[in-house]
C-alpha cells in the first residue's frame, strides 16, 4: 500500500488546520459518510502520533500516514490525496 499526498492538498491542509512541522496527521476509517471504499465507512484525518504506519508521505516537513488498524478498509488499495480545484478542498482516490 501507498500513500500518496499532493503538494496542493498538503498547502490545504497546513492553511485550514493551521499545522507546523511537528505536526502528524493520521488519515482513519470512521463509521458513517460516503464516497469511500467500504459501505458505510469513510476516511477522516486527525492529528496523532504514529504507532503502527502501514504506509507514509512526507510532504512539506508534515508527516501524513495511515495505521496499520485501518489497513482492513483499503483493500491492498494506495491512497492518493489531492486536492479538487472545483471545490477547493482534498480528494481521495484509491488505486490498485
Amino acid at each position: 500500500m501507498n500513500l500518496v499526498v499532493t503538494e496542493d492538498a498538503a498547502k490545504w491542509y497546513e492553511d485550514e488546520l493551521e499545522i507546523n512541522e511537528e505536526t502528524s496527521i493520521r488519515f482513519y476509517v470512521r463509521y458513517g459518510g460516503v464516497g469511500g471504499l467500504q459501505p458505510g465507512f469513510s476516511l477522516a484525518i486527525r492529528e496523532d502520533d504514529m504507532k503502527d504506519p502501514i504506509a507514509t508521505a512526507k510532504v512539506n516537513h508534515i508527516e501524513y500516514f495511515i495505521e496499520k488498524d485501518d489497513e482492513w478498509y483499503f483493500d491492498q488499495h494506495s491512497l492518493k490525496v489531492s486536492l479538487d480545484e472545483k471545490w477547493d478542498e482534498p480528494k481521495f482516490s484509491y488505486e490498485k
